[in-house]
């Protein structure tokens, strides 16, 4: 394959810019810059300091360690939540595929990954010290636990309920309408909807 040639220096490190985003390819990071180009200025400027603002300003709630504006999100600051039930994900993309199904009302705890051995993280490398600190309080009746459904996932689902044993906490896992090995934020929104709706007890 022969690699594109491009007439400016600038257009060819910006369209490598872009080629560092997941799933943009060479043909499509081109197509992007060049539509970037032929848009105005403030425009593009808009366009530009939205992404360096989120990049340096939005952090992660202290409480579920979601994303946020503030030291709490959202979701943890809304006091219609119900706080006794914890649905407990793998990242921030998951809150946004269970909060799209308009199925779950209560809070969430984000364990920033899954605990894999082959891929070199461990349980230190993920937020459950702060989940089992959530649980210890005694306000919290029942974690839900929204994995994806691979060995990864099973493996530290069943670690954490050993670490939550001690609390005499309800665990559940969502139903398996989610197809084995399938990843939790593929799943259309009634599935996805349907599986925390039918959890089961772990």
């Amino acid at each position: 394959m022969i690699n594109q040639t491009f007439p400016s220096k600038l257009l060819e490190d910006a369209v490598g810019a872009f080629q560092l985003l997941p799933g943009i390819g060479r043909k499509t990071a081109t197509r992007l810059v060049l539509h970037l180009l032929k848009q105005d200025q403030e425009e593009v400027k808009r366009f530009t300091d939205s992404i360096s603002r989120a990049r340096n300003e939005i952090r992660y709630c202290r409480r579920c360690h979601n994303i946020s504006d503030a030291d709490l999100c959202p979701i943890c600051a809304n006091p219609r939540r119900d706080a006794t039930t914890l649905c407990v994900v793998e990242n921030i993309q998951d809150v946004l595929a269970i909060e799209n199904t308009q199925q779950y009302l209560g809070l969430y705890h984000v364990l920033g990954g899954i605990i894999s051995p082959m891929d070199g993280v461990g349980p230190s490398d993920i937020t459950i010290d702060s989940l089992v600190e959530r649980v210890a309080t005694g306000e919290v009746k029942e974690v839900i636990f929204a994995l994806s459904p691979t060995m990864e996932g099973d493996t530290t689902n069943f670690f954490i309920q050993r670490k939550l044993a001690p609390y005499k906490v309800r665990t559940t896992v969502i139903a398996r309408g989610i197809a084995v090995g399938d990843e939790l934020e593929y799943a259309d929104e009634v599935t996805l909807g349907r599986a925390i709706a039918n959890r089961i007890d772990l």
